[in-house]
């Protein structure tokens, strides 16, 4: 079996723009410097990096590989032959090309975090996901283009691709979306890859700051879930409720504003996220407070109603609010703001059904809203733990609501029997993972780092919307 291909046999590849995969596997940089035109940087540094990316290029594909002097790319152009490939290396690497090298002018992959700055700031940025439809429809970000991998080789799906844009390839993890690379950039077409693809994008991690009434509220937005907390602030000091992974962004969005963190809330036992307050509170030695209602097994300061948390001038005074679970607290300040956790939205309510007693906690739920938050006056600002897909934060770039807003909201205008019914019928599926999450935040079984982001991908379900 003949593997070896000739610069001159290359070049006539080129030429025919035949159905090809040419793959430089050299060091980023000097690929960066100077590559043939129409080649993708593939660094694997695994064996499993390279199966997974095998798994996904089309096995009648021809794939070309490109190295310094002709030797690694020999060795994985053998390995892929032996998996079925049509895979063959260029005779003595790149020093025997004679032709035009070409510099990129971008990576051939991005961060979530500049991803996210890059979207803000840029509207000029085509966002493409390979993943197939069902995926795509599950959990995507907004305004991405779903064209699936198997079909991105076809002329017709090609000439959907804008010229004049950054062309961003997203996939689950990052493998799919790299092969995309690949072959976008064998028809010219520049392109990066979404690191770790939806799986990190969930870790990115946005702050917005309000300023009023002596108080600093810091919202923090987990991009890809709709999962927001709170850095609460007051004379350099600061509590955290509801935090999320990455941790250590609180620590720095804190410091920006000049505060330190020395409290940490979970308002309830999440089950769409794996909770940050138990890591938050080791990295930044700050009190730990969890309700003495929610069975944790995790040391703690033990909150109940009426229970207050002192930070600078200012204090929390925790109500109980069940409904969502059985021990839930929100948070409340001077009267005028709410931290609902998941109780209340900006666009619904917060769903019954998680701990399998959904008309039980229905019943609760109703009392919860009408007996206790519905109450504060009209002007209360009210800060959730999550927002839904379509849901668009106030002028101020916060996503909150007011009590007299949420009157307005459906099913807040039922009786209790009615709204009991009409919650307990309404069928939305679960968040993924969702009992493994409960029993993670809970303390009963431990949890990796590593595992997070996959554990967490999807978007959250915690709420009910009409």
């Amino acid at each position: 079996m003949n593997i070896e291909i000739t610069p001159e046999e290359l070049t006539q590849v080129l030429q025919n723009k035949s159905n090809a995969l040419i793959l430089d596997i050299r060091a980023k940089e000097n690929y960066m410097n100077g590559h043939i035109s129409g080649a993708a940087n593939a660094v694997c540094n695994s064996m499993q990096q390279k199966q997974v990316i095998m798994s996904k290029i089309p096995p009648n594909m021809k794939i070309i590989l490109i190295d310094d002097d002709g030797t690694e790319a020999k060795q994985n152009a053998t390995m892929m032959a032996r998996f079925g490939f049509d895979a063959h290396y260029l005779k003595d690497g790149i020093k025997s090309w004679s032709g035009e090298l070409v510099k990129s002018t971008q990576d051939t992959t991005i961060s979530g975090d500049n991803l996210w700055e890059s979207i803000k700031q840029d509207s000029n940025v085509f966002l493409l996901d390979v993943r197939e439809p069902q995926e795509f429809a599950e959990f995507k970000i907004p305004g991405a283009v779903n064209i699936p991998l198997s079909q991105l080789f076809t002329p017709d799906s090609q000439a959907q691709l804008p010229k004049d844009k950054k062309i961003v390839t997203i996939c689950s993890h990052g493998n799919r979306s790299m092969v995309a690379t690949f072959a976008l950039a064998q028809n010219g077409l520049e392109s990066t890859s979404l690191v770790g693809g939806m799986s990190l994008w969930n870790q990115v991690l946005g702050a917005t700051t309000l300023r009023e009434n002596n108080v600093t509220i810091i919202q923090v937005e987990k991009i890809g879930k709709g999962c927001l907390s709170h850095i609460i602030g007051s004379d350099e000091e600061a509590v955290v409720i509801d935090p999320t992974y990455p941790a250590k962004r609180y620590i720095e969005f804190a410091q920006k504003e000049g505060l330190k963190i020395t409290k940490v809330i979970d308002t309830h036992q999440h089950a769409d996220h794996v909770s940050a307050a138990k890591d938050l509170a080791q990295m930044t030695g700050a009190k730990l407070y969890l309700s003495k209602l929610e069975e944790y097994k995790i040391e703690s300061e033990k909150i109940e109603d009426g229970s207050t948390i002192q930070f600078g001038a200012k204090q929390l005074r925790a109500i109980h609010t069940p409904g969502h679970t059985p021990g839930g607290m929100s948070f409340i300040l001077d009267d005028k703001y709410v931290f609902s956790g998941d109780i209340l939205f900006v666009e619904g309510i917060g769903r019954p059904d998680l701990r399998d007693q959904a008309e039980e906690f229905a019943a609760k739920l109703y009392d919860t809203l009408h007996n206790k938050i519905l109450k504060f006056g009209d002007d209360t600002k009210i800060f959730p733990t999550h927002h839904g897909e379509g849901v668009n934060p106030t002028k101020d770039g916060i996503f909150y609501t007011t009590v007299q807003n949420a009157k307005r909201l459906p099913l807040l205008d039922l009786g209790q029997a009615e709204f009991v019914s009409k919650v307990v019928s309404i069928t939305t599926p679960r968040p993924m993972n969702y009992s493994m999450i409960i029993k993670i935040n809970k303390g009963v079984i431990p949890i990796a780092p590593e595992q997070i982001p996959d554990l967490e991908m999807g978007p959250n379900r915690c709420s009910i919307r009409m």
